[in-house]
């Protein structure tokens, strides 16, 4: 127990530091995010600051790994699978790989899940093909790689998201009794991300970059499919808990298919950046969300687990109001 408070401890202070630290150096580096047609922001920004907090949990995996606190299949999953996420993304944010190559990595990542988790869930349903299973699994675990990146457009907002999402879980696994290593993970996690938040919170003066968003994405994607195959999180619970997050970016592509020519061309026409233009204000924005996230969807996604029966009319009820904001603000508003 005192180990566990001491890496804990630890991991937030170093956050803390070597982001500053590394701000520095991506300055002297030149690994900057300059403005252009689809940035928000009025001046260049460093950014990859997710190699970070991103690191320090994964040596945090690696230390819980030789201690046997985590099994070898899951210091496989989010400790090499997250190293090289975190690896991957920070090659992007400095040389700014291809389309092409980042879905080809992307799905290496998946795979890599897909073999240590046996396929995850959707392989033990019977009458569901193999190859069938396997490949909804790759789709989730891809889609929530580039969920990530989509929700990293204004200050603040992606890191404050995985801090809610990892503290609201913690609370679930305590409601249910499992006071398992995940309990510990989502700990590392807030604390890790906690850190670099201080630095990222509006007016941000660094941003996490793919290094961050990559690494998140493919993290919460493999606690996904590990957790509703152990049965100790719901999918009903992982969607309310992501509520914002899904309904913003899965209608946001919906509507842009429906309206947009070029629909797959990178933009800033998701709801959330379109109010940040309207507003000029990037903390309205990300703190309206984190309201959303913990005075609506926090309780939502305690009532999915005190009443499972009915989780899925919570999750309704949690993806509706982000819903109905991304109709009004996103693409139809602003197809940039």
């Amino acid at each position: 127990m005192h180990l566990n408070i001491l890496l804990m401890c630890m991991t937030l202070i170093c956050s803390v530091i070597f982001t500053h630290f590394y701000k520095s150096l991506a300055i002297r580096k030149a690994i900057i995010a300059n403005t252009n047609e689809r940035t928000l922001h009025q001046q260049p920004i460093p950014h990859g600051g997710g190699i970070v907090f991103s690191t320090l949990f994964v040596l945090a995996v690696f230390v819980l790994g030789m201690l046997h606190i985590i099994s070898f299949e899951m210091l496989m999953v989010i400790g090499m699978g997250g190293f090289t996420a975190t690896l991957f993304g920070f090659v992007d944010d400095a040389t700014d790989l291809r389309a092409s190559v980042k879905l080809i990595i992307q799905s290496i990542l998946a795979g890599w899940v897909i073999f240590w988790l046996d396929g995850g869930v959707l392989a033990t349903v019977e009458w569901l093909p193999v190859w069938l299973s396997w490949f909804l699994t790759w789709f989730l675990l891809v889609w929530m790689m580039n969920l990530y990146n989509f929700m990293d457009g204004v200050d603040g907002m992606a890191a404050s998201g995985a801090v809610f999402v990892a503290m609201a879980l913690i609370v679930v696994l305590l409601m249910t009794g499992e006071f398992s290593s995940l309990v510990l993970l989502f700990s590392l996690l807030a604390l890790s991300c906690s850190g670099f938040l201080l630095y990222n919170w509006p007016p941000a003066s660094i941003f996490m970059g793919d290094s961050g968003s990559v690494f998140l994405g493919y993290l919460f994607g493999s606690l996904i499919i590990k957790t509703t195959t152990t049965g100790e999180i719901s999918i009903w619970t992982w969607i309310v808990v992501f509520g914002y997050f899904f309904a913003e970016t899965n209608l946001t592509i919906f509507l842009r298919i429906l309206f947009v020519k070029k629909w797959y061309h990178a933009h800033k026409s998701h709801a959330y950046q379109n109010l940040a233009r309207v507003l000029n204000s990037h903390i309205k924005v990300t703190g309206a969300v984190q309201i959303y996230h913990f005075l609506y969807l926090f309780p939502i996604t305690i009532w999915t687990v005190l009443t499972p029966n009915w989780a899925p009319v919570a999750t309704i009820m949690a993806l509706m109001p982000a819903a109905i904001i991304t109709f009004r603000f996103g693409p139809i508003f602003s197809s940039d």
